[in-house]
């Protein structure tokens, strides 16, 4: 009781792989990531990006914000607070959905797994335990924070199933993708491992007790190791993620929670996820905004992705229409080694996004031996997702 209020003393927690990432961190680059150190690489960021493109990488997942979701009104609470039609969501099953304010503005994004029946895992870049409980009050459920005790583990590239099999976890070779299954781990252990993942490849996430993390880790990087595989930090995700053209609260959009201004908030329109949205399964946080806004059709953004001339990256850049009149702006940028492109991530005044898209330029600022010059070139609008192998739905996946 006399250390409860030393907290700021290690503002920073470590996750249960710490120990492992610790010594395989030769730059020692770390970062915060929801009140947890992180690991920014290991020591060379694009041969780990290199591992997830051709071998393959295991990132450490557990800072990732986890909530468990219990209750007879477990359903009902779901499909009061996010977009997507929960009832759907059949047992042993994932999928991507978002949630927003009463104004329809995007709150975040993530991943909800359906474990059992009436228990359910949201799971997202940033907290919101205070806003989830308001949203429970009137409902039979349960919100609690698990992100303390479940350790996690992102292993991607085409080699990820030939690891998980030499680890005697080839049972999940008749996992399909957004599929999760549980499996026997040492004499009494459990992993839980979904194919999911941020990379747009063949991959899948592994779930365990933070007891079970050390051993975990060490069965996997000796199963993997004829197959290169190596540990990855968050530099080499992002790049793959950006290829991929998945989206990142408070880095693609700001979340309605903690935006400043409210012309920077952004609907599910603006960033492409109306695909998402049930109208039909009754009310939902913004559902009338979100309706008005599709009947109107007063969409003022769009997030699209960007193929870029040169091979300078754009990242942070305006983009300008006919080189004078600003349209948008970059939100994250990447000289694509897989694809051999320059691309970006932006979003875009509309119609700039298709109907005015022919004439855009992207004023980049790169340094030159400590100066910067200015560079104006030309830019076009093509899908988000620059990278989408088969491989990624294969099933059962190949052994690489």
């Amino acid at each position: 009781m006399k250390n409860a209020h030393l907290h700021f003393r290690q503002p920073l927690k470590t996750t249960p792989f710490h120990p492992r990432t610790a010594a395989a961190n030769r730059l020692n680059a770390w970062a915060p990531w929801a009140g947890y150190t992180t690991a920014l690489n290991f020591g060379d960021d694009s041969m780990e990006y290199t591992a997830i493109r051709n071998q393959a990488g295991l990132y450490d997942l557990s800072p990732m914000v986890k909530y468990d979701i219990t209750g007879p009104d477990a359903v009902r609470f779901l499909n009061r607070l996010t977009l997507r039609n929960v009832a759907k969501l059949q047992p042993g099953h994932v999928h991507y959905t978002a949630w927003c304010d009463d104004a329809g503005k995007l709150i975040d994004d993530g991943t909800l797994f359906h474990l059992m029946s009436g228990r359910y895992r949201l799971c997202c870049q940033e907290r919101h335990l205070p806003w989830l409980r308001d949203s429970a009050i009137g409902f039979n459920v349960n919100v609690s924070d698990v992100s303390e005790d479940i350790a996690a583990l992102s292993l991607q590239g085409p080699c990820a199933y030939a690891v998980l099999a030499r680890a005697g976890f080839d049972g999940a070779k008749m996992l399909k993708p957004f599929q999760l299954a549980d499996y026997r781990f040492g004499t009494s252990g459990k992993v839980m491992i979904s194919r999911t993942g941020f990379t747009a490849d063949l991959g899948y996430e592994l779930w365990t007790s933070p007891a079970n993390a050390l051993d975990l880790w060490d069965h996997l990087m000796t199963a993997g190791a004829l197959n290169g595989l190596r540990p990855i930090g968050t530099t080499a995700l992002n790049m793959a993620r950006i290829e991929a053209g998945f989206m990142i609260a408070n880095m693609d959009f700001i979340s309605a929670t903690t935006a400043l201004r409210p012309d920077r908030t952004r609907s599910p329109f603006d960033m492409g996820l109306d695909w998402m949205i049930d109208f039909e399964k009754g009310p939902f946080n913004g559902r009338a905004a979100l309706k008005r806004e599709r009947d109107t059709g007063h969409t003022p953004w769009a997030f699209v992705g960007l193929d870029i001339d040169g091979n300078v990256e754009a990242e942070h850049a305006l983009v300008y229409d006919n080189r004078k009149h600003e349209v948008g702006h970059i939100t994250a940028a990447l000289w694509s080694p897989t694809t051999k492109r320059n691309i970006a991530l932006s979003m875009l005044r509309r119609p700039y996004h298709a109907e005015k898209s022919n004439n855009l330029w992207v004023e980049i600022y790169a340094p030159r031996e400590l100066e910067y010059h200015k560079l104006m070139v030309r830019a076009a609008v093509v899908p988000r997702q620059f990278f989408n192998p088969p491989r990624r739905r294969a099933t059962p996946p190949g052994l690489f």
